[in-house]
């Protein structure tokens, strides 16, 4: 199948890693354009009320966030994907990845990265994977990190 768009979603991880690889590599095989995303959520504690960080602080984790961001689209652009485009999202994962995707219904492919934690680690922390592939509007490819 040759696919036209793919939607890469960014967190710095390993899994993140290994799906950013594949994706690189199915978008040059097709002349795919690839959609790097990136979800920035706040940081949350519980530590009780009252706990929050300082708004410069905040801006700062942002602005490192989208630097990141960009220096994985210049990657790309080494490794020989010729078109690639960014989008930066705040709030939660999984819901900005699936908006991103009906949003733009050229998108055909996500290629997203797992930890793939199960037991206590994945009832605690979730996963984002799973919750594109229930929802999402299109194909999902689910790339597992590496040991």
């Amino acid at each position: 199948m040759a696919w036209k768009k793919l939607l890469c979603p960014i967190d710095f991880s390993s899994g993140s890693q290994e799906a950013f690889t594949t994706a690189i590599t199915m978008a040059k095989s097709t002349d795919a354009e690839l959609v790097l995303v990136h979800v920035w959520s706040p940081p949350v504690f519980s530590m009780g009320e009252g706990v929050a960080f300082a708004a410069d602080m905040i801006g700062q984790m942002i602005k490192d966030a989208e630097a990141g961001l960009a220096q994985w689209k210049a990657d790309a652009e080494k490794r020989g994907a010729t078109r690639v485009t960014t989008q930066f999202f705040t709030g939660a994962p999984w819901h900005e990845i699936v908006g991103a995707a009906k949003a733009d219904p050229e998108i055909d492919l996500i290629v997203i990265g797992t930890h793939g934690r199960t037991g206590l680690k994945h009832v605690l922390l979730g996963s984002v994977a799973e919750k594109v592939v229930r929802h999402s509007p299109c194909a999902v490819l689910v790339v597992r990190a590496r040991d």
